[in-house]
């Protein structure tokens, strides 16, 4: 054998003793039964000549594959980082593989991503991050979407409905609605909403959820920010600069928060003595932080098993509520 080059299915079968089709049946999952004995030995020659299936080329036998896209606004976030480490402990049950591409907030990257990446004749795509506001950018991803669906694939989004396929919708408004009733409760009057970018559907459906549930005596202000820690930071050396007298905040994600916080205690406030801070989602860091962060905790790796799932055997016209759970630790206090 030449060990210049891959070893082929051809080369399997010739060692093995059988014909390229039986190799085939065993190795590739066709429905057609082999003997044990012989699935056996194919597989035992398929590891000493450690044989790995060309994914691209069954693509373009089936017309389909085992291949999964994922697409996230940002690998490095914990948010979308859980989230994919569900979609990827599903995937190994149900031999699959999971295809990850970086998008950014851009509807039109999502796009170029899954136009990229037509070559491995995805099975099934998973949109992961809020929806925007671009309506026509929108509209562009949506059409890919819906081409793929027509050619028998299977589309989630995890986020807000709109784009062809099934949907895993998380409950921002009710969630940050926990968050403010927590507050209120505590005795605080005036608040601080750290919110991402307008586009996005998830931020003004987190500070809308919350402003809904405030008494109608409260005081809010708004700092925007990026959605990310550095915004969060950036947000939080504005609040001290501010002194706007509020004696909570919102947070629009714990990783935000997580800046938020440093910058705080880089200002010389306390947490929660001088200010309480909550977040939302409940990524790993949220506990860690010091004081530990109050927040509304979304099972995210359940989300990602579930969106995979979906993707796989549908229904495509579903869309399925995730609601959250308020976690109240050593961030928040009496106003």
């Amino acid at each position: 054998m030449d060990h210049t080059r891959p070893t082929t299915l051809a080369d399997v079968a010739a060692r093995a003793d059988v014909s390229v089709a039986t190799a085939s049946r065993v190795l590739n999952g066709s429905p057609h039964r082999v003997s044990q004995a012989l699935a056996d030995k194919v597989r035992q020659v398929a590891a000493e000549l450690s044989y790995a299936p060309n994914v691209q080329a069954q693509g373009l036998a089936r017309n389909t594959s085992s291949v999964v896209a994922m697409l996230l606004h940002d690998v490095t976030d914990p948010y979308f980082a859980q989230i994919a480490q569900g979609a990827l402990l599903e995937a190994g049950a149900r031999r699959v593989q999971v295809v990850i591409a970086e998008t950014g907030i851009d509807p039109d990257q999502e796009r170029e991503q899954l136009l990229s990446l037509r070559g491995f004749r995805p099975r099934a795509t998973i949109v992961v991050g809020s929806r925007t506001t671009l309506v026509e950018a929108e509209e562009r991803l949506g059409a890919v979407l819906t081409t793929a669906l027509e050619a028998g694939a299977g589309v989630v989004a995890i986020g807000q409905p709109g784009l062809p396929g099934a949907c895993i919708r998380p409950q921002n408004r009710a969630g940050a609605g926990m968050l403010a009733g927590h507050l209120t409760e505590l005795g605080h009057r005036r608040f601080t909403v750290v919110s991402g970018p307008e586009s996005l559907k998830t931020v003004a459906e987190r500070r809308e959820g919350f402003a809904a549930s405030l008494p109608t005596d409260a005081v809010v202000d708004v700092i925007q920010a990026d959605f990310s820690r550095d915004g969060g930071f950036e947000a939080g050396r504005r609040f001290c600069a501010q002194d706007n007298g509020s004696t909570a905040v919102f947070v629009s994600s714990d990783v935000m928060a997580g800046g938020f916080c440093t910058a705080l205690r880089e200002g010389g406030r306390s947490i929660p003595a001088d200010v309480s801070v909550v977040g939302f989602d409940d990524v790993p860091v949220a506990a860690d932080l010091y004081p530990a962060l109050t927040t509304v905790r979304l099972p995210l790796s359940q989300m990602g098993r579930q969106a995979l799932r979906l993707a796989l055997d549908g229904p495509f016209d579903s869309v399925v509520d995730i609601p959250g759970e308020l976690v109240v630790r050593g961030s928040t206090g009496l106003a």
